[in-house]
């Protein structure tokens, strides 16, 4: 089993991959800024904010996989990019794969289309900025990372989140940057955390982008 450590462990999408990932008996560490109520059953849980780069380091040494689930918005709005490009130096530095939680926006509709990202205006003016800030991660700063980091971003179906939870069906369907599901539709933390996980246990994807959706 891998050791697994999830930036953003509490979180929607962080709490899900942690539940799988503890489920299937991988050794997982969650660093996040709070503690869930009910913590899972043999998951370390460090409280730490990820703009501290030594919390950071010691959460990543050691590990064997690295998971990113932070979202753009709150504390991090404006030192988003700033925190991931530390903790992409970090699994590099480490040898060891980075794993992202990335967001619908970077997808295209059908092969060679424009992605989502490049047409907002018909999202609320206020969720801007943090959906071009969450699609430049792959767009821009993940393939400028040297060769030696090996990195996967994972993005879901149009609709997924916290207000649109969706129930798990056991099944997912993989894509490449082109949306398996542009229709609109969800997918539930939980089965993006089954796809996220089985994309992890099966290591086939290198610097790419890929997407999960029903």
């Amino acid at each position: 089993m891998s050791r697994i450590t999830v930036i953003g462990g509490t979180g929607y999408a962080g709490s899900a991959i942690v539940t799988e990932a503890a489920a299937r008996g991988h050794r997982v560490t969650a660093l996040s800024r709070s503690l869930p109520g009910t913590p899972i059953p043999n998951v370390s849980y460090v409280q730490s904010d990820a703009t501290n780069a030594a919390t950071l380091s010691a959460a990543i040494e050691g590990a064997d996989i690295v998971v990113g689930a932070l979202a753009p918005r709150g504390p991090l709005a404006h030192i988003f990019r700033e925190v991931y490009r530390t903790i992409a130096c970090l699994a590099d530095t480490e040898g060891v794969p980075l794993y992202v939680v990335g967001g619908a926006s970077s997808l295209r509709p059908a092969p060679g289309a424009d992605r989502f990202v490049a047409d907002l205006s018909r999202i609320p003016a206020e969720l801007h900025n943090e959906i071009r800030a969450g699609a430049a991660l792959i767009l821009e700063d993940f393939p400028a990372t040297p060769t030696t980091l090996d990195w996967v971003f994972v993005s879901p179906a149009l609709r997924f989140g916290a207000r649109m939870p969706g129930e798990r069906l056991g099944r997912y369907r993989l894509g490449d940057d082109v949306a398996v599901q542009s229709d609109g539709g969800a997918i539930s933390a939980a089965d993006y955390a089954l796809g996220f996980v089985d994309l992890i246990e099966k290591g086939d994807h290198h610097r790419a982008h890929v997407n999960l959706g029903h």
